[in-house]
């Protein structure tokens, strides 16, 4: 892709996803992200009115009188994206491919996250690890977050997610909310993955095109595998063909389904045929209620 070609690609992104942001995800997003944690301020000594539950007993020990420890809610937050560029999300029958999905749904939520003031990051992945931007404010860094996405041109052809979980959790030590984004196509990542959701917020979303969940009837069809190139001829006109690949399709999607319930990893499932807001919206939401509950 040409630079040219990328800009305008890049500004017609960003145009689109503003717009969404400022009319529905900034409030939603705000609501459910602010303020996470507790961070150390400072110690001082204790004065009237102060809670004694603050009271630092080592310290006050060692200074013979009340000290407290004093801490302030941080309103910043680390939104790490961790996306998947295999060769597998370069595929689409309807709408979009799914690596373009991909980059708008990165985008939106980059867009969010800086709209409250947090600082973006992006982890591109195959079977190796493509780039790592660290987390930053501003425009520029979501900007170079879609330029990086747009423009990468991976080493892998792959799907390693257990080595992007692994990656992450080694380098980010600040607790953070980490978007991680992919067709979950490859597996061997379950230890990896719930390891990283204890130390960090991490939210799975799941991209499918609906040629991997239903065969229409063209007969037959040479197929290949994108990540492995192994190569398969199936015939699309025999109805009990089409059923079988429908309910394994489904099949599949439940045992993921269940397997991300069994790690407590938040999963939401969008496709390149449906309108993706309404499904992060319903999931914002959700989050909300459920966060005001406790």
């Amino acid at each position: 892709m040409e630079t040219a070609d990328i800009i305008r690609k890049i500004r017609k992104i960003e145009i689109t996803t503003r717009n969404l942001v400022n009319e529905l995800f900034s409030g939603e997003y705000h609501s459910l992200f602010k303020g996470q944690g507790l961070e150390f301020s400072e110690v001082r000594e204790y004065q009237s009115g102060d809670s004694f539950r603050q009271i630092d007993w080592n310290v006050s020990a060692r200074m013979g009188s009340p000290y407290i420890k004093k801490f302030e809610e941080t309103r910043e937050l680390n939104v790490i994206f961790l996306v998947d560029s295999s060769a597998s999300t370069w595929f689409g029958t309807r709408s979009y491919l799914k690596s373009e999905l991909i980059t708008e749904i990165t985008a939106v939520l980059s867009f969010s996250a800086l709209s409250n003031n947090d600082k973006v990051g992006l982890l591109l992945f195959t079977d190796k690890i493509e780039k790592y931007i660290p987390p930053r404010k501003g425009r520029k860094s979501a900007l170079r977050i879609l330029r990086d996405i747009l423009y990468c041109e991976p080493e892998g052809s792959g799907t390693d997610i257990a080595q992007a979980c692994e990656y992450i959790y080694r380098l980010i030590k600040k607790r953070s909310i980490i978007f991680l984004i992919s067709d979950f196509l490859g597996g061997g990542y379950d230890d990896h993955l719930k390891l990283l959701a204890r130390k960090h917020d991490v939210i799975a979303i799941r991209i499918v095109d609906k040629g991997e969940t239903e065969i229409p009837s063209l007969g037959l069809l040479h197929l290949q595998d994108p990540e492995t190139g192994r190569k398969f001829t199936i015939n699309s006109s025999n109805r009990r063909v089409r059923e079988r690949f429908r309910q394994a399709a489904s099949r599949q999607s439940k045992e993921l389904q269940e397997r991300f319930q069994k790690l407590r990893v938040e999963l939401i499932n969008l496709t390149t045929d449906q309108p993706y807001v309404p499904e992060l919206m319903k999931f914002f939401r959700f989050r909300i209620r459920m966060k005001n509950r406790h």
